[in-house]
């Protein structure tokens, strides 16, 4: 035979929602069945007001219902009624989900920003490719006339000592230590630590 419950002031022929709950914290699973029947919808009906979305409203409404069973022990009916704590339950579960929701978006839309952003930012590059060259420029104006050509013709161009040694009529340990010379007078111009 299946007990009648009244919320409210009514006077009830069977058990409360509070008796009920209380049962329920010690684990009566007949009286879990009647909170279920009692709640179920005033519960949904929060959370979908909340989250708008018809089948999360269902998957957060059985979350709550869940909770209510795993923490029905928590409930303490001189702080309000049980249908009180059971809505507020709902709602907290549903902001919650509100803002997982909004979080994973988040995620997702600065994940998609970063998949689109270059690698490295062109103009500024270039700039900086720029400014380099123009320092590197500088730099080769401070070295001597035969240590600008040695540099110029072995980096430049590509030649070998020996090639620059014959193309500038020079030997080739002139051509070597001119070569140094040039390079860390460079190092040191640039300001880069051997």
């Amino acid at each position: 035979m299946k007990e009648v419950v009244h919320i409210g002031s009514r006077a009830a022929a069977g058990p409360d929602l509070q008796e009920l709950m209380a049962r329920v914290a010690r684990g009566d699973q007949r009286a879990f069945s009647y909170v279920y029947d009692v709640v179920a919808a005033p519960v949904l009906g929060v959370v979908r007001a909340v989250l708008r979305d018809h089948a999360q409203s269902e998957e957060v409404t059985q979350e709550v219902l869940v909770e209510v069973w795993r923490t029905a022990p928590r409930y303490r009916e001189d702080r309000g009624t049980a249908m009180n704590w059971i809505l507020t339950l709902a709602h907290r579960r549903a902001i919650d989900r509100v803002r997982s929701v909004e979080a994973a978006s988040a995620r997702e839309h600065k994940a998609a920003l970063l998949a689109h952003t270059p690698a490295f930012d062109e103009v500024s590059e270039q700039v900086e490719t720029r400014l380099e060259r123009e320092q590197v420029r500088r730099c080769l104006r401070t070295l001597t006339e035969v240590q600008r050509q040695s540099v110029s013709l072995a980096y430049y161009r590509g030649l070998t000592y020996r090639q620059v040694a014959e193309l500038l009529s020079l030997p080739l340990g002139t051509v070597k230590t001119r070569l140094r010379d040039g390079l860390i007078r460079l190092r040191d111009c640039l300001g880069v630590s051997a």
